[in-house]
């Protein structure tokens, strides 16, 4: 599985505490492992972000994401959930 990051999810994810950068990690294996892992709380967007989707790496913090081909992810921003709906 190839992922790649855009510019202000990095800049983003480099702002976030070690710890929560250390958790997103963590989700991130979960994801490429078994996309269905309930924990991950996956689920797709609507409105204006329809097409994309959502995975949880905290009870706040989320990563908006696309699946680009079935072995391309997409990393498109990480925040709390107010930040990034």
């Amino acid at each position: 599985m190839q992922i790649f990051y855009t510019k202000n999810f990095k800049r983003k994810l480099q702002h976030l505490p070690v710890k929560l950068q250390a958790k997103f990690i963590t989700q991130l294996n979960l994801l490429l492992d078994n996309p269905r892992q309930s924990t991950l709380k996956v689920h797709p967007l609507k409105g204006n972000l329809a097409g994309l989707r959502a995975f949880s790496v905290t009870g706040d913090c989320r990563v908006v994401y696309k699946i680009q081909k079935p072995d391309t992810i997409i990393l498109i921003d990480i925040g709390s959930h107010s930040q990034v709906y």
